[in-house]
């Protein structure tokens, strides 16, 4: 409530209204104290009621060069029909809202000459009225002296408060101009509970952020070399790989402040915001150093300089990014200073962002392999009651491709369904569907599906199935369902046996036929086609043409690359090849579709048998994993029992990360040693800006060869 209060005492409006309180309240009692009546007469009225024996006493004062009589009368006076009230300029605050008929009390006006006082003076001397002289008022010189200054005063603080409103930035310091500083607040090192043991998954890039840490925390030693520890280190890798999480944890072990901002944050409206804030985060980095600085997304101001632009140019973030570029390697030193980055389009960045001296080191942030998967999972499994028939290596295993937040969220959603059931702990039919649930979304059980609609997803999936079987080189079925989830009436999870860094055209080949597959048995088994193929076919076609444009698999282009990510190779997006090239790109795509449709043909006409009983089972049960699919496809013989593929493995420490580090090196070092790599170079030195004699008899010195 304290937060809500404060919010509305900084917002200008709030002023407003108090003012407007103000002005309503004062006019309200001045018209509660003069709600009497009082008659305005005009001069030659009051000295004709003066003479007629109507006025009890009056009195005169001057005021703004001309006299203010004001006065009684001996009896109460009927207003005339337009009778006004003297503070009519303030009659539409009065509390007196009914019409007034009787007035007592009057005021006129008289003109400063002496014949009209001296008249007034004559009457009220023949009618023994009593007459009062009073002097000019000062009053009335500090009103009109407030009445032209208060309107200034309060522009000027209306402009003061939304002034402040716009420094504050939405909840900064509130003084004015300050969103020119930087909001960033290091985080105490005392707080910063990460380290290298929470980061699972990327054993060997945190050995290489070792010497980094070893730096921080005792930078004599490498300065007695006269080493010097890389000044920035930009962490590359898709979304979701613990890049940040990996900063935080170097932070955490070395136990520095740590400044972490987004590269969005120093983008503004306002030009020059962007390079003062950086020059205000090294400012204070400085004060607190040794510290780091991360900066997440760096590709927002980090982007190449003059990209897409034809008559040059000198924008906001090209302003933010000098100024970065002078705060990492200019006359200034950074004294202690490391600045880590974080982004997943690093071939966008800046060359002279990347050169040695700014970012010295790259360190790829990858997807994890199944040993880090497993690592990962045990990271985020400590906190979980999980059942004994929870194997987190065949959970690793099973998801392929994942990344530390898809792991996760693996988990979370097992948590989440496991409680939902009721259940004290997570067991593995919880985390099978939490896999399901990541990958296709939550299941639509209570959708009504007809018979022949079933029947059809049923047999379309077993077609990807019994293609996946067949072509079970590279990939295999894992599961198969016709349980609505999402978009999708059914899917089949084909993924591969092992973690692969390269694919083969079989392997792609073999990709697409399953793909395939769905729309070859409706046509095999029905004579007809449905729309549920069409994300078969997107995913087809994208693999169809990396195949054609990317990977050089095309007999007919040949080993040329005229696409990258989908989008066209060439300045600003625009394709760099001829309208043929584009004619031949489109027949060899569908060349490889139609191969992969026909393989699909032969492979279901050959197995129609096992075709159908994976299609009724699915039909019965649903759902069917990789055991239930093999026997289905082998005369209902069972798998074997798989042994362990791979050795498990835990997020090591620091003191641990160190040490492979090390052993890393010496192993380097021995197999050199033992290879017989000579340390002498292979070409002889050369003095700079010398010249000698010396070379001639230095060819016939003996040279070690390799």
């Amino acid at each position: 409530m304290k937060n809500n209060r404060n919010g509305l005492r900084n917002n200008s409006l709030f002023y407003i209204v108090i003012f407007i309180l103000l002005i309503l309240a004062t006019s309200w009692f001045v018209g509660g104290r003069g709600s009497a009546p009082v008659q305005n007469l005009t001069s030659s009225e009051f000295v004709s009621k003066l003479k007629a024996k109507k006025v009890k006493n009056f009195a005169i004062q001057p005021s703004n060069g001309v006299y203010k009589v004001t006065g009684t009368y001996k009896k109460a006076e009927k207003q005339s029909s337009k009778g006004t009230d003297s503070n009519n300029n303030l009659a539409l605050f009065s509390r007196s809202a009914s019409p007034i008929n009787q007035s007592k009390q009057f005021n006129a006006t008289i003109l400063p000459n002496n014949s009209s006082l001296k008249q007034i003076s004559d009457a009220a001397q023949a009618t023994g009225t009593r007459m009062n002289a009073h002097e000019e008022s000062q009053n009335g010189v500090w009103v009109n002296l407030a009445i032209s200054i208060l309107p200034l005063l309060l522009i000027f603080f209306l402009m003061y408060s939304m002034m402040s409103q716009a420094g504050q930035g939405g909840g900064g310091a509130g003084k004015i101009m300050s969103f020119g500083k930087s909001q960033t607040k290091p985080v105490d090192p005392k707080k910063n509970k990460v380290r290298f043991s929470d980061v699972a998954g990327a054993e060997e890039e945190k050995q290489e952020l070792v010497e980094v840490v070893d730096f921080l925390k005792d930078p004599r030693k490498y300065l007695a070399l006269g080493a010097r520890i890389p000044s920035g280190v930009l962490l590359e890798g898709p979304p979701g790989t613990g890049k940040t999480l990996l900063a935080r944890a170097v932070a955490g072990e070395a136990k520095v402040p740590f400044y972490s901002i987004s590269g969005s944050d120093f983008v503004e409206m306002f030009v020059g915001v962007g390079a003062s804030r950086v020059r205000d985060l090294f400012a204070n980095a400085k004060k607190n150093a040794p510290a780091i600085i991360f900066i997440d997304e760096i590709d927002a101001i980090g982007r190449q300089r003059g990209n897409g632009k034809t008559g040059g140019g000198n924008d906001e973030r090209e302003q933010t990014l000098n100024q970065l570029l002078v705060e990492m390697d200019g006359f200034t030193g950074k004294e202690g200073i490391i600045v880590m980055a974080a982004t997943n389009r690093s071939d966008v960045l800046d060359p002279a962002l990347l050169r040695p001296g700014r970012f010295d080191r790259k360190i790829l942030v990858g997807q994890p392999d199944v040993k880090g998967r497993e690592a990962i999972l045990k990271v985020h499994a400590k906190n979980k009651p999980f059942a004994d028939d929870v194997d987190l290596k065949v959970v690793a295993q099973q998801t392929p491709g994942f990344v530390g937040a898809d792991l996760e969220n693996v988990l979370n959603e097992a948590a989440l369904v496991a409680a939902e059931r009721n259940k004290k702990k997570i067991d593995a039919a919880d985390v099978d569907e939490a896999e399901d649930r990541v990958i296709a979304g939550p299941a639509k059980r209570d959708r009504v599906i007809s018979p022949d609609e079933r029947q059809m997803v049923a047999y379309h999936e077993a077609g990807h199935a019994i293609i996946g079987v067949v072509l079970s080189d590279s990939r295999v079925v894992r599961k198969v369902t016709i349980i609505p989830r999402g978009r999708a009436g059914g899917y089949a999870i084909m993924l591969p046996k092992e973690d692969q860094n390269l694919l083969t055209k079989k392997d792609l080949m073999e990709q697409v036929a399953g793909l395939m597959g769905g729309r070859t048995a409706e046509e095999i088994i029905f004579g007809s086609q449905s729309s549920g193929a069409s994300n078969d076919f997107e995913q087809a076609t994208q693999i169809a043409r990396a195949m054609v444009t990317e990977y050089g698999m095309s007999e007919k282009l040949g080993m040329v690359q005229l696409e990258k990510g989908g989008a066209p190779v060439g300045a600003y997006g625009q394709p760099n090849y001829s309208q043929e090239t584009a004619t031949a790109i489109d027949e060899e795509v569908r060349k490889i579709l139609d191969q992969a449709h026909q393989q699909a043909v032969e492979i279901i006409q050959g197995h129609r048998a096992q075709h159908k009983a994976i299609a009724e089972a699915l039909l019965k049960y649903e759902t069917l994993d990789e055991k239930q699919i093999l026997s289905l496809y082998n005369t209902g013989e069972m798998p074997e029992t798989n042994e362990d593929e791979f050795p498990s493995e835990k997020a090591s420490t620091f003191e641990e990360a160190k040490k492979a580090a090390q052993l890393r090196d010496e192993a380097k070092q021995a197999k050199e040693e033992q290879h017989g790599t000579s340390s002498e170079p292979e070409f002889p030195s050369e003095n700079q800006g010398q010249s000698t004699d010396k070379g001639s008899a230095d060819d016939d010195s003996p040279r070690q060869e390799d």
